[in-house]
């Protein structure tokens, strides 16, 4: 069994009352190899009082075919698309039952209900009229008074609602819309109107209700799909601006505003899909090209230029470009200080710029507004611990690279600075010790910056060569042994050497 509607269980209701008043005898007119027009009403009827509404249909079909004069058939066949929710499809059902019998009060009675539902105010009113004067029943009069009423108090409103509109007093005009369409739910023009009203209010979420229903209610409604794909775009959703134009172009090919808007929706869509594929390929260098190529396409929408830059950021803070990065991440925190993405990129170029207390500081904006991000509790970790190492040794310091260094840069320096600072250079007692303990720091900054496992380690804010970060073996005995290994290990060679260099 099927459900039926409030609505399919009160045309329903009229069934009967119209069987004791008809008189369904038909016989010899045929509906071909289906059998007589009766037998398919009196089959259709059972089918539809037992909820097979598809069934009951294809019977009521078969009735209007083998008599296209039979105005029962097309009122059994208006019941059930009410049945089905299919109110538009009954619509000209009911006119037609109204051509071949003008005096069918019930017919006329749901015919007008639909008009008004559809806010066709003055032709409802019609109907409701004549029904009152046809010497209805108690109840279809009873029901046309009260729908008669109804109409002319929303033609009222809506007079009130577009004066409100040319006032520019939208907040008014939505109240009295909001009425309009509790009653006349299908009423397109009026749902236009009220949408018009939240773009002007800025409320574009229920602007693109309004024009969703508004392009379903009108099927050739080019101008709502148009609306739709324009809010879209400046709301920066550039695929379902793209998905909407679409549309617009599917009922007209040549229509000029979305043949026109299609062509920027589609280059902008085109250039920021190429720029997320670079992303994607760890391409970033390209990736940012490509998304200033996107704000040239679109200079004129802040939300493009935003996503933009944002994205930028981001492929900066990969790129381990990090004073880049932190410029570029800063200006779109000005317009949206609370972008956690861009926070957590900010926070790593930060860290590529040894700015650690300004890392710890994006990171925890950050937890604030998305406290399960495991990516978020990582970075503070590390950033924390990133910045206890700068306050105790910093191996990248130490012998003056970058910590984006290459390990030939590394060893380049790792070379000059041993040379400078080798202890034979030096005669005074004081300034020997504090040359050998420069030179095994640098001998100690090489190990770490040239061996990929432990340099990792520091990276992560972990210092290899420390008891403390190791916990366990003594940083007292690797320091002796980085001595021992100066002692016996040229820095520039293969061989044992004895401190008797001279540099020119």
């Amino acid at each position: 069994m099927v459900s039926l509607s409030p609505l399919a269980r009160r045309v329903l209701s009229y069934v009967p009352f119209v069987l004791v008043l008809v008189d369904l005898r038909y016989e010899g007119v045929s509906c071909g190899k289906g059998g007589s027009v009766e037998s398919h009403l009196e089959m259709g009827k059972k089918l539809l009082a037992a909820g097979q509404l598809a069934d009951a249909l294809s019977h009521f079909h078969s009735a209007v075919e083998g008599d296209p004069k039979n105005y029962m058939a097309f009122y059994r066949r208006a019941t059930v698309y009410f049945a089905m929710g299919k109110s538009k499809s009954a619509l000209p059902d009911l006119s037609k039952v109204i051509e071949l019998k003008p005096d069918f009060t019930s017919a006329r009675i749901q015919r007008g209900n639909l008009l008004l539902k559809q806010g066709r105010l003055e032709d409802a009113e019609s109907d409701f009229k004549k029904v009152l004067r046809s010497n209805p029943s108690e109840k279809d009069e009873e029901e046309a008074h009260g729908q008669l009423k109804k109409a002319d108090e929303i033609q009222r409103i809506v007079v009130e609602a577009r004066a409100d509109f040319e006032r520019k007093d939208y907040s008014t005009a939505i109240a009295l819309l909001d009425k309009v369409i509790e009653t006349c739910i299908w009423d397109v023009e009026s749902r236009e109107l009220r949408a018009e009203c939240f773009i002007q209010l800025g409320e574009m979420g229920k602007a693109i209700s309004d024009l969703k229903a508004a392009s379903k209610l009108r099927n050739d409604n080019t101008q709502a799909f148009y609306k739709l794909s324009t809010i879209y775009y400046n709301l920066g959703d550039h695929e379902m601006s793209l998905n909407e134009v679409r549309e617009c172009l599917k009922l007209d090919p040549d229509h000029k505003q979305c043949f026109s808007h299609y062509k920027q929706v589609k280059k902008l869509n085109k250039q920021i899909l190429s720029a997320e594929e670079l992303i994607q390929q760890q391409r970033y260098g390209e990736a940012v090209s490509k998304y200033e190529s996107v704000m040239k396409t679109e200079p004129n929408v802040l939300q493009y230029r935003l996503t933009a830059k944002e994205r930028i950021c981001h492929c900066l803070s990969k790129d381990q470009q990090g004073a880049k990065g932190i410029s570029v991440c800063s200006e779109v925190l000005k317009s949206d200080p609370h972008n956690v993405k861009v926070l957590k990129d900010r926070a790593e170029a930060y860290l590529q710029d040894e700015q650690y207390e300004e890392a710890i500081k994006d990171f925890e904006t950050a937890k604030e507004h998305s406290e399960n991000d495991r990516q978020i509790k990582e970075g503070l970790e590390r950033a924390q611990r990133l910045l206890k190492q700068s306050q105790r040794r910093d191996y990248y310091k130490i012998l003056g690279v970058k910590r984006n260094a290459q390990k030939k840069e590394i060893i380049k320096a790792y070379r000059k600075l041993a040379q400078q600072w080798h202890p034979d250079n030096f005669q005074d007692p004081e300034d020997k010790k504090r040359a050998e303990k420069k030179f095994i720091d640098i001998a100690q900054a090489k190990e770490v910056l040239t061996d990929p496992e432990k340099r990792s380690k520091f990276d992560q804010g972990e210092d290899p060569l420390d008891p403390e970060s190791q916990h366990g073996g003594g940083h007292h005995n690797h320091f002796h042994g980085a001595w021992e290994s100066f002692q016996g290990y040229n820095p520039f060679g293969s061989g044992p050497f004895n401190f008797k260099f001279n540099f020119n």
